[in-house]
């Protein structure tokens, strides 16, 4: 037997390149014209964060379906099948949507400030290239645009805009909505690397923004000095 530091992450896959690639192609043939509508709603949801205001359990809603919608159609029905720890990335999933419908819809404390403060516009800027810019780096990079991953749609690019959404917030993001995203950044680098996809470092990258926004976010607001009382 040989030993544990001998492996490599392509020694874990449990199916080749081309098996993910096809099934990519047939869920997003299955699902057409639907990515046309996902882009849509990203879009509207990019708006209403921007105006701020009251649109907190709007967002919240229609970012919680996304992540439903993948848990169920993407996951359950058919990574499963190529990939048995596919059941529990779903069980994850669900999860963050019952975590955002809680806090967002129910209980309102998924609300965007108006103003122009530094981690607003990583925000924004991250929702705003995971809904415009990430479904076309597979193409541009070779690979076919029946295969790109849409947010709504797909994990990767649903999971960077809710971090940038997260990030948007006028609270700032609440860790336990961030543990999920976070978690899957780190399962999902590791997958491409070992696909030796040429966007490997998409998800890595984007964790790593997003913690070291919130973390200066955190301090700075420690360190804000608090009124005296009366």
């Amino acid at each position: 037997m040989s030993e544990w530091w001998t492996y490599s992450l392509q020694d874990f896959l449990l199916f080749s390149p081309k098996t993910w690639h096809r099934l990519l192609e047939l869920y997003n043939r299955e699902l057409w014209p639907a990515q046309l509508v996902a882009l849509a709603a990203g879009v509207v949801i990019l708006a209403l964060a921007a105006r701020g205001g009251r649109h907190g359990r709007t967002v919240a809603a229609l970012l919680g379906l996304g992540w439903a919608w993948v848990a169920w159609a993407f996951h359950h029905e058919r990574y499963a099948t190529i990939n048995w720890a596919a059941t529990w990335f779903a069980a994850a999933f669900a999860i963050e949507a019952l975590l955002l419908t809680w806090w967002g819809v129910l209980r309102g404390q998924v609300q965007f400030e108006r103003p122009a403060i530094a981690h607003r516009r990583i925000g924004l800027l991250l929702f705003g290239f995971a809904v415009l810019v990430q479904p076309l780096i597979g193409p541009l990079a070779g690979r076919s645009w029946v295969e790109a991953q849409v947010f709504g749609l797909a994990p990767d690019p649903t999971v960077v805009a809710t971090l940038g959404l997260l990030l948007a917030m006028t609270d700032g993001p609440r860790w336990r909505l961030l543990a999920i995203p976070l978690l899957w950044c780190a399962v999902g680098g590791a997958f491409h690397w070992a696909m030796g996809a040429s966007d490997a470092l998409v998800m890595p990258l984007a964790g790593l923004v997003t913690v070291c926004v919130a973390a200066a976010r955190h301090d700075a607001t420690r360190a804000r000095p608090t009124r005296p009382s009366v």
